[in-house]
C-alpha cells in the first residue's frame, strides 16, 4: 500500500434525539467534517449542519443492519488514510454501548489521530427531561445500567444483580427480551414495582408510559410501544407516575 497522508477519526455523541441536546463541541466537530458515518438513533436535522460533508448511512433501519461492524471500521479507516476528517456520530454518548472501543481501536493499528467528543447519553438525557431522578439522598445511592440484550442474544448476566439491589435499573435496548426481562424483576420485586418505558425519548414523536411490573407487557402490547425504547425501574419513578396519572389520562402520555 502507498503512503497516503492521514486524516482523523472522531466519535461525536449526538444526545438521546433532541437535536439541540447535542453538545457545542460536537456541533463545532461537526460541521468542520468531510465524512460522517451516522446512526439511524442520531437526528437527520443534525446533517444539515454540514452541507459538503460526504454522509453515509451505517446504522439498523426497520430492524435490518446496513452495514456490519467490520465494515464501518473498514470505511473510517479508509477515508481516514486519505486525509479526509472523519466523524463517526453515535446517538447518545460514544462510549456507552456504542462499540467506541473497537473503532478507536481500528484506528490505532493504522497510527490514525483519534478524538471523542462525548454526548448527553440516553439514559440521563430521557430521565432528566421527565424529571426521574435516578438517583435520591437517602434512597437510592447508585443506578445500574444494563443492555437488554447481549452479543450472543439474551439478556446481560448483570441484570440479575442489578435487579437484587435498591438502585434505579436502566435498561438500554431491551424491548426484544422484555417478557424475560420482566421475568427477572419480578422474581425480586413486588408486582407494584414502579417502571417508566420511554420510546424514541426527547423527539416529537416520543411515547412515554408509566406503570408498573404487573401491567408493563400488557399496556406496552396496548399502546405499542417499539424500539427505540429506554426501560427505566425503580421508585425514583413513583412520582413520574403520579404526575401522569393526574395530568393526563391515568398511565399513559403519548406525544
Amino acid at each position: 500500500m502507498s503512503k497516503l497522508f492521514k486524516g482523523t477519526i472522531t466519535l461525536v455523541g449526538a444526545g438521546p434525539g433532541d437535536p439541540e441536546l447535542i453538545t457545542l463541541k460536537g456541533l463545532r466537530v461537526l460541521q468542520k467534517a468531510e465524512v460522517i458515518l451516522y446512526d439511524s438513533l442520531i437526528n437527520p436535522i443534525l446533517l444539515d449542519y454540514n452541507h459538503n460533508a460526504e454522509k453515509i448511512f451505517v446504522g439498523k433501519r426497520s430492524g435490518r443492519l446496513k452495514k456490519s461492524q467490520k465494515e464501518i471500521n473498514k470505511l473510517l479507516v479508509f477515508f481516514a488514510l486519505n486525509g479526509k476528517n472523519v466523524i463517526r456520530l453515535k446517538g447518545g454518548d460514544p462510549m456507552v454501548f456504542g462499540r467506541a472501543y473497537e473503532e478507536l481501536g481500528v484506528a490505532k493499528k493504522f497510527d490514525i489521530p483519534t478524538q471523542v467528543v462525548p454526548g448527553i447519553s440516553s439514559y440521563a438525557g430521557i430521565a432528566a427531561q421527565h424529571q426521574i431522578p435516578l438517583t435520591q439522598r437517602g434512597k437510592q445511592g447508585s443506578f445500574w445500567v444494563v443492555t437488554g440484550h447481549t452479543e450472543k442474544g439474551g439478556i446481560s448476566a448483570d441484570l440479575h444483580l442489578a435487579v437484587q439491589s435498591s438502585a434505579t435499573v436502566i435498561v438500554l435496548m431491551g424491548m426484544r427480551f422484555l417478557e424475560e426481562i420482566v421475568g427477572v424483576f419480578k422474581e425480586f420485586k413486588p408486582s407494584d414495582y414502579p417502571v417508566a418505558i420511554i420510546e424514541n425519548g426527547t423527539t416529537s414523536v416520543e411515547k412515554t408510559l408509566v406503570t408498573n411490573l404487573y401491567s408493563l407487557i400488557k399496556k406496552v402490547n396496548e399502546y405499542q410501544i417499539q424500539n427505540p425504547a429506554l426501560l427505566i425501574f425503580g421508585t425514583s419513578c413513583t412520582d413520574a407516575i403520579t404526575k401522569y396519572q393526574n395530568t393526563i389520562a391515568k398511565e399513559i402520555c403519548l406525544r
